[in-house]
């Protein structure tokens, strides 16, 4: 996806009707969606390869200038028809006013599916760890990710999932999989309103699942990490001042990724997502996480 920004400010209200008018200073383009996550992991000093869709248009140019400047390797298929995912958010007074959506959120199918499968597939012998970013486009597919369980599993190349409620069930084999507390509650199909409910939840969904591990987000709350056989674990949030939270979802599940493939323990790779995402809330717009950044936030300082 390309996350474009329009900066301004707010001085008067509309005439036409009762809304701001943003009077636009400037205007910025970040990669967003899964390349941000894999741009966040590239920033903190990893190799990474970026599969999936872009459109044959402006923004898809401008994309993969934004893509080679973050060092990302690509695997992009470019479909004839399908346009390029743009989210434009209008930010007043480091507010965000308003977001417009143009995308084709349909499911792929034949060739291009085909494409996008062959390219994770031919980057995956390579690879310490997976990464499937689900946003709900049409991309992630059930036979994509059946497929990408079955290969990484066959190699012990641990797979993790940022997921969408809707697709759930598709997950099942994941090594971990990263729902927020919303999607969980409502994957798990109950409210999570006491630290009893969070576990409950959590343990609904690991049977469900069928994953070695969960870790549900909780904003300002922190992080509640299950694993298969032992007891939860749950981590205080790391952010001292939050700005805005565009992308936080994306540095977590990159840095988790990261530290799997390195070898960390799950409850150190958790805490280093956890100190991670405190860093990238306290920007503004979509933002990564250097390592010296992550090194800092985990000293205190």
């Amino acid at each position: 996806m390309l996350d474009e920004f329009l900066w301004g400010h707010v001085s008067r209200i509309s005439p036409e009707a009762p809304v701001p008018v943003v009077e636009i200073q400037r205007e910025s383009f970040h990669v967003g969606g899964a390349g941000n996550v894999a741009a966040n992991v590239r920033a903190l000093g990893a190799r990474v390869v970026l599969a999936g869709v872009a459109g044959r248009d402006g923004a898809g140019e401008r994309l993969f200038e934004a893509l080679a400047r973050a060092g990302v390797e690509c695997a992009i298929h470019v479909p004839e028809t399908r346009p390029t995912t743009v989210k434009t958010r209008i930010v007043a007074h480091h507010q965000q006013v308003v977001r417009a959506d143009r995308e084709s959120s349909r499911d792929l199918t034949g060739r291009d599916e085909d494409a996008v499968i062959g390219a994770a597939l031919d980057a995956l012998p390579g690879c310490d760890a997976v990464i499937v970013s689900d946003y709900e486009k049409g991309v992630v597919t059930s036979r994509l990710v059946r497929t990408l369980v079955s290969r990484a599993g066959r190699s012990r190349i641990p797979l993790l999932v940022d997921p969408k409620v809707s697709h759930l069930r598709r997950y099942r084999g994941a090594t971990l999989v990263t729902p927020n507390q919303h999607e969980a509650a409502l994957g798990a199909g109950q409210r999570i309103e006491t630290a009893a409910d969070l576990r409950t939840a959590g343990s609904r969904l690991l049977d469900l699942l069928r994953c070695q591990a969960l870790l549900i987000t909780r904003g300002e709350h922190g992080m509640a990490l299950f694993e298969a056989g032992r007891r939860p674990l749950e981590i205080p949030t790391a952010a001292r001042e939050v700005f805005d939270v565009t992308g936080a979802g994306d540095t977590v599940i990159a840095t988790l990724g990261l530290a799997v493939a390195a070898g960390a323990r799950l409850p150190v790779a958790a805490a280093l997502a956890n100190h991670a995402a405190g860093v990238v809330v306290g920007k503004l717009g979509t933002a990564t996480a250097t390592a010296d950044e992550l090194l800092a936030a985990v000293a205190g300082r």
